[in-house]
């Protein structure tokens, strides 16, 4: 389970790292190459196409960071999480529940987001 948490603190980093250079090793150590992440909002493809997709959360929130919110449930390749959107002054913008599926590898391969309702 150590290592599904780690997964996930790392992806979690991924959204909160300004740095390109920096955020695309944290991508490639969180996700498979051909990682897949949806919400309402934002989708990203591929290492490239998540970074962008970080970036465009980052203009709209900039500032802000990603905190997880509960423990890390895993079964069967699968895991969820909640997590929260925090402001500089540490209020929470908005929350909400992930849940991934598992490459063989450990790393996520395809994530799919829920917002709390209010978003």
């Amino acid at each position: 389970m150590s290592d599904v948490v780690a997964t996930v603190d790392t992806y979690l980093a991924m959204w909160n790292e300004t740095d390109p250079a920096t955020r695309a090793a944290v991508i490639e150590k969180a996700w498979a190459p051909e990682g897949h992440y949806l919400d309402p909002m934002v989708e990203g493809k591929g290492y490239g196409g998540l970074s962008e997709m970080v970036d465009a959360v980052q203009a709209q929130f900039p500032g802000h960071r990603f905190t997880r919110s509960t423990a890390v449930d895993e079964h069967h390749g699968f895991v969820r999480f909640g997590w929260n959107l925090v402001s500089p002054d540490g209020a929470t913008v908005i929350g909400g529940l992930d849940v991934a599926a598992l490459a063989p590898d450990g790393r996520l391969a395809r994530l799919v987001g829920f917002l709390d309702s209010g978003a």
